[in-house]
C-alpha cells in the first residue's frame, strides 16, 4: 500500500528539477571576482619549484612569478596576495630584513606594478619569514613574544611595503594594537590610500603546516598560542573584528576557513566591512590528497568548499585554488 505524502501543495523539489531552475533559484553565487590568489616568490631567476605538501603550487623567482602573474590576471582574478621564501642567511632575530627597501618583497611589489598596474597587491605583515626563530614577533630571553616592540617594527616593514606599492597591507601578526599603529603611520607618511586588510581572527590551528613548509617559517621553539587565537572560542573573534575596525581595517578577516564557518557567519552579522575568509594550505592539502586517491571529486569538492564560505558570509576569499577555480568558471 503506497502513502502519499501530506501537504502536496508544498514541494520544494519543483525548484530542483532541472538545471537552469537551479541556477534561477541559487541563492549563493561563486565569481572569479571573489577570489584573491596567494602565491610565494623567492630569490633567483628562472626557478620555479614545486612545494612538496602543497601538490600544485610553486614558490616562483621573480621572472616567472611575473609571466604567472600576468596569467592568472587574464583568467580574471584581481588581487594576490604575495608571500616570501627568505634564505636564511638574510634571517636574524629581529626580522631587520623585513623593511629592506631593496628586501625581496619590495622589490617584487615594484615590478608587479610595473609589469601588471591594475592587479591588487596585498602584501603580509608579519615577522615570521624573517626572523630565525620563525615566530611572528620579537622573542626575550624568556620566550616570550614582545607585543609593543614588535608593534614597531611591523609599522616600519607596511611603510616600506606601501612605498614599494603595495595596494593593501595584510597584518597576520595578531599582535595588540598592530591595527592603529600601522594605520596613523601610513595616513602621516601620506599613504591614505593604502588599505588595511586585517587577519582579525587568526586561530591557532593546526591547518598552517603547508605553509610553514613552504615557507620554512615554522617556530623553532613553542608555538603561536600565547598570539593567535584558541580554537574553541567565537566570542573573543567578534571583540578582535571589532576592535581592528576601530583601529582603521578596510578588510576583516577570519582564517582559516573551513572549520570556522560559524565565525565568518557571526562576523558578518556584526560589520558592513567586507569579510575575508582564509581558505588555508592544510585545508587545500587534504582536498589534493584526497582527490589524487580517488576518493573525492577534485572539482566538485573545490566549488563545493568555496561556495559554503561565501554561503556563511564570505565576501572574499583566499584560496590556492583560485586559478583552477578561475579556469572552471570560465
Amino acid at each position: 500500500m503506497s502513502v502519499k505524502p501530506l501537504n502536496l501543495c508544498q514541494r520544494p523539489r519543483r525548484l530542483r528539477r532541472n538545471a537552469t531552475l537551479r541556477r534561477m533559484v541559487r541563492e549563493t553565487t561563486l565569481s572569479v571576482d571573489d577570489l584573491i590568489y596567494p602565491m610565494f616568490v623567492m630569490e633567483g631567476e628562472g626557478q620555479k619549484v614545486e612545494i612538496s605538501s602543497m601538490s600544485g603550487c610553486y614558490r616562483y623567482s621573480l621572472d616567472l612569478l611575473l609571466k604567472e602573474i600576468a596569467e592568472v590576471y587574464s583568467l580574471g582574478i584581481n588581487a594576490i596576495a604575495l608571500f616570501p621564501v627568505i634564505p636564511q642567511h638574510k634571517k636574524d632575530d629581529t626580522g631587520t630584513e623585513s623593511y629592506n627597501p631593496e628586501g625581496l618583497v619590495q622589490q617584487t611589489v615594484r615590478a608587479i606594478k610595473q609589469a601588471v598596474p591594475d592587479i591588487v597587491v596585498i602584501t603580509d605583515v608579519a615577522l615570521d619569514p624573517f626572523t630565525t626563530h620563525g615566530h611572528d614577533g620579537l622573542v626575550d630571553e624568556k620566550g616570550n613574544i614582545l607585543n609593543d616592540p614588535t608593534v614597531e617594527v611591523l609599522v616600519k616593514m607596511a611603510l616600506s611595503q606601501a612605498t614599494a606599492g603595495a595596494d593593501f597591507v595584510a597584518p597576520s601578526d595578531m599582535m595588540d594594537g598592530r591595527i592603529g599603529a600601522i594605520r596613523q603611520a601610513l595616513d602621516a607618511e601620506g599613504y591614505i590610500n593604502v588599505g588595511i586588510l586585517a587577519y582579525s581572527a587568526k586561530y591557532a590551528s593546526a591547518y598552517y603546516g603547508p605553509f610553514r613548509d613552504a615557507l620554512d617559517s615554522a617556530p623553532k621553539f613553542g608555538d603561536k598560542k600565547t598570539y593567535q587565537m584558541d580554537a574553541a572560542n567565537a566570542r573573543e573573534a567578534l571583540k578582535e573584528v571589532e576592535l581592528d575596525i576601530i583601529e582603521g581595517a578596510d578588510i576583516v578577516m577570519v582564517k582559516p576557513a573551513l572549520a570556522y564557518l560559524d565565525i565568518i557567519h557571526q562576523i558578518r552579522q556584526t560589520t558592513q566591512l567586507p569579510v575575508a575568509a582564509y581558505n588555508v594550505s592544510g585545508e587545500y592539502a587534504m582536498i589534493k590528497a584526497a582527490a589524487q586517491m580517488g576518493w573525492v571529486d577534485e572539482k566538485q569538492v573545490i566549488l563545493e568548499s568555496l561556495t559554503s564560505m561565501k554561503r556563511a558570509g564570505a565576501d572574499l576569499i583566499l584560496t590556492y585554488f583560485a586559478k583552477e577555480v578561475a579556469l572552471m568558471l570560465s
